[in-house]
């Protein structure tokens, strides 16, 4: 442990007590609410014009769901966090070497101009965008990101459920070295927007002020990312900026309170089958699936795709895409 301490810089070091103590407050503030009350509550001062974005008329009341931190669930996450630091040491030297030849072959020194770290940011956001939402859309690329929605709470700890193969998603920002953004500036960028996504994890702020809500992701429009209520399924997939959902069509704003986790639940604190239930799924249903479309839709369709049809949603488990 000690030697991955030195590893990490000082905005890491200085994140592993921030989380502490923000984790800490948070839960006292919590502590103190109630649970998310039902029947269905508008939430804020939308216009009905807002309401219309729902994918439903009908917004039909889910069962009482509590808040603030459960240990075993904490934990849970706490873990995803270590195995997924982890990983991410252990495929460092390998991404190096790929970054360095993609930048030796790069088409372009835009990166390396004046400011070029902010530069990096907005073109690492657009690029988060576009990893995140087809995170959800390909089977066998939701399978790495499953884990970040499997818990059934809100929290800050939830920020830290990461994933462990998070090198299947390293060719989303190919464009970075291609573009000449050099490796510290490109790993400094991805670094402050993760680290962004952190505090946007909480029911502990509610609504910010409108000019914010129109440009930055915040802990409203995440929320809505993490709802398991159909209408909130597979939106919001901003990293720092909220403006891409805006302008590709997938924003949703927060209307209602929310249910979290998945549309079936895995019902485990194992970070192991956490991690790897959809890898485990994906294999199993192409084993019993016949002829090659099949197979390849169990990989590379949908989450929840079926020989028979499509599924609507892409929070699904295996106990739905196939059931006993």
């Amino acid at each position: 442990m000690a030697a991955s301490l030195k590893k990490l810089d000082v905005i890491d070091q200085a994140s592993v007590p921030l989380f502490i103590i923000t984790m800490v407050a948070e839960a006292a503030v919590l502590r103190r609410r109630r649970k998310r009350g039902q029947p269905v509550r508008v939430l804020g001062d939308l216009a009905g014009a807002d309401l219309q974005t729902l994918s439903g008329t009908e917004l039909p009341p889910d069962p009482l769901v509590p808040l603030g931190y459960e240990r075993k669930d904490t934990t849970a996450s706490l873990t995803m966090l270590v195995g997924s630091v982890a990983a991410t040491f252990a495929t460092a030297a390998l991404l190096e070497k790929l970054d360095s030849a993609m930048f030796k072959r790069r088409i372009s020194n835009i990166g390396s101009r004046k400011h070029s770290l902010l530069g990096a940011m907005v073109l690492w956001d657009l690029l988060y965008y576009w990893n995140h939402r087809w995170m959800h859309e390909v089977r066998v690329l939701w399978a790495n990101h499953v884990s970040h929605h499997s818990s059934e709470r809100y929290n800050l700890s939830t920020a830290l459920r990461q994933p462990w193969s998070g090198l299947t998603m390293a060719w989303v920002y190919a464009p970075m070295p291609l573009l000449g953004f050099p490796a510290k500036v490109t790993m400094r960028a991805g670094q402050l927007n993760l680290l962004y996504q952190y505090w946007i994890h909480t029911e502990a702020i509610d609504r910010l002020p409108k000019p914010i809500e129109l440009v930055f992701n915040t802990p409203s429009h995440h929320r809505a990312h993490h709802g398991a209520n159909q209408q909130y399924l597979d939106k919001n997939y901003g990293g720092i900026l909220i403006v891409w959902d805006r302008l590709f069509g997938t924003f949703e704003p927060e209307v209602r309170r929310l249910k979290y986790g998945l549309t079936k639940n895995i019902s485990t604190y194992n970070p192991l089958r956490i991690a790897y239930h959809e890898y485990v799924a994906i294999a199993r249903d192409v084993k019993s699936a016949r002829g090659l479309r099949h197979k390849l839709g169990h990989v590379f369709g949908k989450p929840g795709w079926t020989p028979a049809k499509p599924a609507v949603g892409s929070f699904r488990t295996s106990a739905e895409i196939s059931p006993a």
